[in-house]
């Protein structure tokens, strides 16, 4: 009885439970967001030497610890008290051995708590080995995984607009904990680091209130979009949320305010009452979390069948990815504009080129590509070579690593690595140097080819949001490191020879040319049934139509890849122009000085050589 209750997921619970489990989760939620706090404080508010942490940050380091383990500890009595409310019984119901391994094991909710748990353990390890400031935005990174992964199973993931409910939550959650975590790691750190950081952080909240705004309007409305929605329990909190956002964005005027006047000790007064207001919220939100969107019936029309208009103008935004590409366009204008302030230019070229990457991506994951790439092998295979082909040389061509490394903030002193340095000790660590070894670049750009699409994982992954979101973040970096390595103007750990880059990019072409025939003699279905349960009324034959999505992989897998040979030959004969008129300098040089120049100097070792040899013969 209890293991169907699991598997049908039944929300009943006993008034004790319900009380309970949105407590339980308010506290967790708390953890988590002083984890990341306290994280940041370490990353960024507290001075490191050379990238090294001081004892400044081993003290915040242990409070970071001490929140992970109560992080862990409300991570239990959620995953216990969720039980309970599935089964409708008690905690004493929900503590038996079998239930437990049950539900763990067999449901997508006890995955998900068995991936926090076991991103968490690896929190606390980074934690307690960190001594550099690199292992501490590692931790960061792990830590706000932990944060968004319920959101892709909760209440969310079954609306009619999961797209746009999940992509706004995600964006939501991510930068309220990064926003309500920065405040609290401002009151823990010294006042020194505190007063050196403020307005760093001002500047992020700035962002960071936007976002929260935003994003927490888009998915009142995917909820709540109809007016009799208006009306419940849950509207009411998403109400009072939305008041106390609106309070703390009041907060950080008046911090920048006091700021700007070099007022510290205003400042930090309002720091406790802003702490207690962002716990009143992430109070309400943990709430949020617990109870069950209105629900409204929504009738889903059958997809029509593509042409020119639809496949042109359509336009469905899947929010998460199209949220990432519009902040990284506004991180990568704003650092156009702080050039242009200090009397630099970029070249416009280079802007072209990120805005045409941002628009084929956008085209290949929102527009009508994206949209008929849901329903059928075919355009899913196009909207892939976008991914993967076309947009990547954009990304590549517009340098937007030298573009940080122009503009990003650099060490408060002299001993203080900061951000630029650390970017650049990232570029020249060991880890990139492997990523960037040519094999490496072409097993993952055409390996992954046979990866996905010759195992059960392509069908697998085309179940759910998640999925394709993995899907198409991994076209776009795959697609960009290979182009980087091959034609990349950015810093590379490695300098490739021209004629490496060459063999590289004919054995991409031989070896996607052997994937698309191989996808072509497929004599069965590689999703799973996913295209066949849209029963759609156009290209009904599945199977010639997968055969056409590898027609078209082959096509359109070929012709970058030309591309950048061609471009690859043209960076050869430039960097083969330049150095010959390097060495006539030399010579002119040399000759104006009255010295021997390179060639003369290396016909002399030679003739050294060479008589020493005939010494040695005699």
């Amino acid at each position: 009885m209890f293991l169907q209750a699991v598997a049908h997921g039944h929300t009943t619970s006993n008034n004790f439970v319900a009380v309970l489990f949105p407590i339980v989760k308010d506290f967790g939620l708390i953890a988590a967001t002083s984890t990341i706090g306290l994280l940041l404080a370490v990353a960024f508010f507290v001075e490191e030497k050379k990238g090294f942490l001081q004892p400044e940050s081993f003290r915040v380091k242990k409070l970071a610890q001490l929140a992970t383990l109560i992080w862990a500890l409300t991570l239990i009595g959620s995953f216990v008290s969720e039980l309970a409310v599935v089964l409708g019984g008690s905690f004493s119901d929900a503590l038996s051995a079998e239930l437990l391994r049950y539900f763990l094991l067999h449901t997508v909710i006890g995955h998900i708590y068995v991936a926090q748990f076991i991103i968490l353990a690896l929190l606390l390890f980074l934690n307690n080995q960190a001594k550099k400031v690199g292992t501490i935005y590692w931790a960061l990174g792990a830590s706000l995984l932990a944060v968004i992964l319920p959101i892709f199973q909760s209440h969310s993931s079954g609306l009619s607009n999961h797209s746009i409910a999940i992509g706004s939550l995600v964006l939501h959650v991510i930068f309220i904990t990064l926003w309500a975590g920065g405040v609290l790691g401002l009151f823990v750190v010294a006042p020194r680091e505190r007063e050196s950081s403020l307005r760093r952080f001002s500047s992020f909240a700035l962002w960071a209130a936007i976002i929260v705004s935003l994003s927490g309007a888009l998915n009142a409305y995917s909820r709540l979009n109809f007016f009799a929605a208006w009306n419940s329990p849950y509207a009411s909190l998403v109400l009072l949320k939305i008041v106390l956002t609106f309070l703390l964005i009041a907060f950080g005027a008046r911090h920048r305010k006091y700021i700007i006047a070099k007022k510290p000790e205003e400042t930090y007064s309002l720091l406790g009452m802003e702490i207690v207001v962002m716990v009143a919220t992430l109070a309400v939100g943990g709430w949020l979390s617990t109870l069950q969107p209105p629900s409204h019936e929504v009738k889903i029309l059958p997809i029509q069948p593509p042409n020119l208009s639809r496949l042109f103008w359509s336009y469905s935004p899947d929010v998460l990815f199209l949220s990432i590409l519009l902040i990284a366009s506004a991180l990568y204008i704003r650092g156009i504009v702080m050039l242009s302030k200090r009397g630099d230019k970029w070249p416009l070229g280079r802007t072209i080129a990120f805005f045409c990457g941002v628009g084929f991506a956008d085209y290949a994951t929102s527009g009508g590509i994206g949209i008929y790439a849901q329903y059928a092998f075919s355009y899913h295979m196009i909207a892939h070579m976008i991914l993967g082909m076309i947009a990547p040389i954009g990304f590549v061509l517009s340098a937007p690593i030298t573009l940080a490394l122009r503009t990003l903030p650099i060490g408060r002193n002299h001993e203080e690595r900061g951000i630029r340095g650390s970017v650049i000790s990232l570029i020249h660590s060991k880890v990139m140097a492997f990523y960037t070894n040519p094999v490496v670049v072409l097993a993952i750009f055409d390996g992954s080819l046979f990866l996905l699409y010759m195992t059960p994982l392509f069908g697998a992954m085309m179940q759910s949001h998640t999925g394709h979101l993995i899907m198409d973040i991994h076209f776009l970096l795959s697609g960009y490191l290979f182009f980087h390595v091959i034609i990349g103007v950015d810093p590379n750990p490695r300098k490739v020879p021209h004629i490496v880059r060459i063999i590289i990019l004919f054995a991409a072409m031989s070896i996607h040319a052997f994937f698309s025939i191989a996808l072509l003699s497929t004599s069965t279905l590689l999703d799973g049934g996913y295209f066949a349960s849209f029963h759609r009324t156009w290209n009904t034959d599945l199977m010639i139509d997968q055969h056409l999505g590898g027609s078209i992989g082959w096509a359109m897998g070929e012709i970058p890849i030309l591309i950048a040979l061609v471009a690859t030959f043209i960076q050869w004969v430039r960097d083969d122009s330049r150095e010959a008129n390097r060495i006539d300098r030399a010579a002119d040089r040399a000759d104006a000085m009255g010295e021997d120049d390179e060639l003369t100097e290396y016909n002399r070792y030679l003739a050294s050589l060479r008589e020493h040899d005939q010494q040695i013969d005699q």
